[in-house]
């Protein structure tokens, strides 16, 4: 069964860092990226939050949005998500105005409940502010957030007076807010804020059609409830080309599973993944890879409709997961750029299948 609804791809970008590679040229991988997305005709990209690892440099994605909205000339960019509990809502709603300003209509604001780190940096990031605090007052500072970006701006009680906060002078537009998850929780704060809302189907694949459905039937409005779904994709001239490339990726992922230094290094180069054991038995870490749409650009693209078309989306945010051979340049991710490139060839604009 066909759709006449066009199809509409994104990217996902952790901006990971491999063997070898600085910060500044996983950056400017990042970039070069961003902008073969938007000349293909991708939808949005956003980049994700992640602290104190070896092996991803999105820590701040304010600022990367504004280096790839600044690259670019016509996709949304985004991110994918601020983890709101390592923040002020005023200081996400002031950048994100600024951002909104800067690049009027092309900035979405994600935002998460996970800290996107370990314990004791969640502590330093939140000044010492308990878990159990944050994530209790998660739906407020949603709403702070949104009450502070938007233009009129927003009345803040302290004792017996009111001041008036707002998150950037003379607004002339607000980002779209939405909520990100795993889990039904967000799916039933997206319907009751009516807000839209995005699926983590990239982490597991599982529940996922329970919390679209979750949020579909609750949803509130005003409007219609708007959604789409994240996967990982690779590919390669052959499958088995494929799979090796998804090597390393699946090696950070496992290592994320099992204390020691593993968590604290790179993302390995392709050989290196090749050489190298899995820190855990590859039936256990079955379940993680299972959902993973890795093969010829052919049959990913057939596999992204496939997933469209099972969960009633019009839009598949695809994270790019290959990984980087030890000759290749530091300053590009080849895999990546091409399994973007591909796919975009095979899908923007076609029906849903």
């Amino acid at each position: 069964m066909t759709s006449s609804a066009p199809l509409s791809l994104s990217v996902l970008d952790l901006v990971p860092v491999r063997t070898g590679q600085t910060t500044a040229q996983a950056l400017s991988s990042a970039r070069t990226l961003a902008r073969l997305a938007d000349a293909s005709g991708v939808r949005r990209y956003w980049v994700a939050e992640h602290h104190n690892t070896q092996s991803v440099a999105s820590t701040s994605p304010p600022v990367i949005i504004g280096m790839l909205a600044a690259a670019t000339e016509r996709m949304r960019v985004g991110s994918g998500g601020v983890m709101l509990p390592n923040h002020a809502a005023l200081a996400v709603a002031e950048q994100f105005a600024l951002l909104e300003a800067a690049h009027p209509g092309r900035i979405d604001l994600g935002i998460g409940r996970a800290p996107g780190t370990d314990p004791v940096t969640s502590w330093a990031l939140r000044g010492g502010a308990s878990d159990q605090d944050v994530v209790q007052r998660f739906p407020e500072y949603v709403q702070q957030v949104m009450a502070f970006m938007d233009p009129a701006g927003a009345a803040v009680q302290i004792g017996p007076r009111q001041h008036a906060i707002t998150a950037t002078p003379s607004a002339a537009g607000t980002p779209p807010v939405w909520l990100l998850g795993s889990s039904d929780y967000s799916a039933r704060l997206a319907a009751q804020l009516g807000l839209p809302y995005v699926f983590a189907h990239h982490f597991a694949g599982r529940g996922t059609a329970e919390a679209l459905e979750l949020y579909r039937s609750t949803f509130t409005g005003p409007g219609e409830p708007t959604t789409f779904l994240t996967v990982n994709a690779v590919v390669a001239d052959t499958p088995e080309e494929a799979r090796r490339l998804a090597l390393p990726f699946q090696h950070m992922m496992a290592s994320l599973r099992v204390p020691g230094p593993m968590r604290q290094r790179p993302i390995l180069t392709v050989e290196e993944a090749v050489d190298e054991p899995l820190p855990i038995p590859a039936g256990e870490f079955a379940a993680v890879t299972e959902p993973w749409l890795v093969g010829t650009p052919d049959e990913v693209a057939g596999q992204v409709r496939d997933v469209a078309a099972r969960y009633g989306v019009e839009e598949v945010m695809v994270q790019p997961i290959g990984g980087s051979y030890a000759d290749e340049p530091l300053d590009r991710s080849l895999s990546r750029e091409r399994t973007v490139t591909e796919l975009a060839a095979r899908l923007v604009g076609q029906p849903v299948a």
